[in-house]
């Protein structure tokens, strides 16, 4: 069964309550909700999974070990490795190697790379969108929900988290009986909308938007501050979501907030080199 401590928090002098995800075995964060309805069942005519995305994406090292668990052959799908990251490993595509994973690279993006993988799906294959965002997930996410419902009533408290594809936060937005907000981190809302919209529509939850427009995956300064004040807080959060979802915070001085610590933070190999490289850090 899943299950994670809330823990207290104070940062600039306000105080958080976390929801620990990031502390949940063997998938840490959103993926060990997304992921728990196949790690659950059976699936004896399985032989294969297919997924598409980043190349340091969460969920590809998390379906990694979803598929080494199950005795899977995994096969993912990314625009681009640069020639560093092929010629030096580190993160979640260094683990997702040591896991087995095959990667292809293509030229295909967007809606015709997701449209080219769903192809391919056959009665051996199982095919999982980009970021876990698939129906599957609400049973996990359902569990988190289950969680925090009472405990958030209790106090008061509404839900913030930063989304790439939303999944996490449409779910819980569906099975809590308290606010749910989120900052996009991946696209802008209209993104998250239509993200949203492959899940089934409906009650969706309340969308901030970021202190600036962020281009994803790009390197900003001020975010890796962010993350390092948190940081020397007291808890590591991801750098490449958190530190969006932590300045949105703060800067439409949301109060009485839960917060999902989504994990990640196995990223920030990857992206603290990179900020090294940079930024000279």
């Amino acid at each position: 069964m899943l299950s994670s401590p809330i823990t207290p928090f104070i940062f600039k002098q306000n105080f958080y309550h976390i929801k620990r995800d990031d502390l949940l075995k063997p998938f840490e964060g959103n993926k060990a909700r997304k992921f728990y309805y196949f790690l659950k069942r059976d699936f004896p005519e399985i032989k294969r999974v297919i997924s598409f995305g980043s190349n340091q994406s969460n969920a590809m090292y998390s379906l990694s070990k979803l598929c080494k668990i199950k005795g899977w052959e995994f096969i993912y799908y990314t625009n681009h490795i640069p020639s560093f990251l092929k010629q030096n490993p580190h993160g979640n595509y260094f683990e997702a190697l040591k896991n087995g994973i095959k990667i292809v690279e293509s030229d295909l993006r967007g809606d015709k790379l997701r449209e080219f993988v769903l192809g391919l799906k056959d009665k051996n294959t199982l095919i999982i969108e980009e970021g876990g965002r698939i129906k599957e997930s609400e049973e996990g996410i359902k569990i988190l929900a289950d969680e925090i419902n009472e405990y958030c009533i209790k106090h008061n408290l509404k839900v913030f988290l930063p989304s790439g594809t939303g999944t996490t936060a449409y779910f819980l937005s569906k099975h809590l009986d308290v606010e749910v907000i989120t900052v996009p981190c991946v696209g802008d809302s209209e993104y998250l909308k239509k993200q949203w919209s492959f899940l089934g529509g409906g009650k969706i939850p309340a969308i901030v938007e970021p202190k600036r427009k962020y281009y994803f995956g790009k390197l900003y300064k001020n975010l890796y501050d962010v993350w390092l004040e948190l940081k020397n807080a007291g808890i590591e959060f991801d750098l490449l979501y958190d530190a969006i979802g932590w300045e949105t915070l703060l800067y439409h001085n949301l109060q009485n907030i839960l917060y999902i610590h989504q994990g990640g933070v196995l990223g920030n190999i990857s992206m603290v080199k990179r900020y090294k490289r940079k930024f000279g850090y």
